[in-house]
């Protein structure tokens, strides 16, 4: 290999997030025009970049609402881009989700909805049940962020509390026929999970939103409880006849993101080995399995031969426990370093593919060999910057921060090991 390990992850994270670009995935799905109008909607930090690409390959007159977050704005000529808050969502997201829900109602059965639906699109409609208040879910997001619940539990939650997701938005649009374009950024790629599924039909019960609490524990405001334990909050389940006419693609999805990524390895000359697309857990423990795999890849060339990457995607979680700036991919980069403990050879990448990890806006990092010992040098203690859950401290201050600036799509995380061949240690 001629690359340098830091150059041929990066290219690879590249490649991950170029395969996910609305311009390369929305063009093959769009469907034809019909008789009636064209209303174009939806939520997340692609939805921008998706309704510019529907603008660019429509061939009739269109219309809509989008609301991405701030700063993933892009020009739009038909279609009205609103921006909005993330991951704690404000009034902006709010009103721009009762407009989306003016919108559509009144519709025909001659009428088409596209619906570009990605990361990132639950807060972006924040839109409360009757007595609820957007403090509520603003209180509601940054408990379940922090208390330790996976994606697919937070969006539980959300979905129950929501007068827009859950397949409500869906149901405002009846009886237009709705297609939903859809970017995954949860694992498993369930489109009830995509944004908490505002146009798709939901199995969850306020029953599994109340365990889900039960389970973590978060402190909620007393109207969020009782609104639950009233059933007032159930969403639109599968077979209502409102979502008859719904169809759903998934543009692009973390799997698709890492195979992109391991044809830049091979490439190379590297072999390269996705060892799942949809890992979940506490982002410390992640990084302490995978620093298993890479010391048993580099020490006993098991499972593996080295030289190779071992690619991975999916969503951890981050349960604070200190008052550093950390997001759940440096928290997994730096516990795989100090798993690691120096190995020669061995270099990471972690990084969120819509460019911010946690509230930062950063994407991830990159580890060497030498990281640790470089930390020390500055008088950084890597166990001590865990435990404060410090991460982007940790490697912003030995200049291996991973910046891409708003990537415009989001496919989850992605995180690379390469594993050099012992003789080139």
């Amino acid at each position: 290999m001629t690359l340098q390990p830091e150059t041929l992850l990066r290219q690879m994270f590249d490649a991950a997030v170029a395969s996910a670009q609305a311009e390369v995935c929305i063009p093959r799905f769009l469907p034809a025009v019909p008789r009636g109008r064209v209303v174009v909607i939806g939520a997340g930090k692609a939805s921008a970049a998706m309704a510019r690409a529907v603008e660019r390959h429509w061939d009739g007159p269109i219309e809509g609402l989008v609301v991405t977050r701030y700063g993933y704005q892009v020009a739009c000529e038909s279609i009205e881009i609103v921006q909005a808050a993330h991951p704690v969502p404000d009034e902006a997201g709010l009103l721009a989700a009762q407009r989306m829900l003016e919108q559509v109602r009144g519709l025909n059965a001659n009428d088409l909805v596209i619906c570009l639906i990605s990361g990132g699109g639950s807060a972006l409609l924040p839109l409360p049940l009757p007595g609820l208040t957007l403090a509520d879910k603003q209180a509601v997001n940054r408990a379940l962020l922090s208390c330790g619940a996976s994606i697919s539990e937070m969006n539980c939650v959300r979905r129950h509390l929501s007068a827009i997701k859950g397949g409500r938005l869906a149901a405002a649009c009846h009886p237009a026929r709705v297609v939903n374009l859809l970017i995954s950024d949860v694992p498993g790629d369930d489109p009830v999970d995509i944004a908490s599924g505002p146009t798709v039909a939901d199995a969850t019960t306020c029953d599994d939103a109340l365990a889900i609490i039960e389970r973590y524990q978060p402190v909620l405001p007393g109207s969020v409880i009782e609104l639950l334990k009233s059933g007032a909050g159930e969403t639109v389940k599968p077979g209502d006849p409102r979502l008859k006419g719904v169809q759903t693609h998934l543009i692009a999805t973390p799997q698709m993101a890492l195979e992109a990524a391991a044809a830049v390895a091979r490439d190379a000359g590297i072999p390269a080995h996705i060892l799942g697309d949809s890992i979940e857990g506490e982002a410390r423990d992640v990084g302490k399995v995978m620093a298993g795999i890479a010391l048993q890849v580099s020490r006993h060339q098991m499972p593996f031969e080295s030289p190779c990457v071992l690619l991975s995607g999916g969503e951890t979680t981050v349960t604070l426990r200190g008052d550093g700036r950390g997001g759940r991919n440096v928290e997994f980069l730096l516990a795989l370093g100090i798993a690691m403990k120096g190995q020669p050879g061995v270099y990471g990448i972690a990084g969120d593919t819509d460019g911010v990890d946690g509230i930062e806006e950063i994407a991830g990092a990159i580890l060497t060999p030498s990281t640790l010992e470089r930390a020390w040098e500055k008088g950084i203690n890597p166990s001590e910057s865990l435990a404060r859950n410090d991460g982007h401290g940790f490697f912003g201050a030995l200049g291996d921060s991973l910046i891409t600036g708003p990537t415009m799509t989001n496919v989850n995380d992605f995180r690379a090991i390469f594993v050099d061949r012992p003789s080139m240690r």
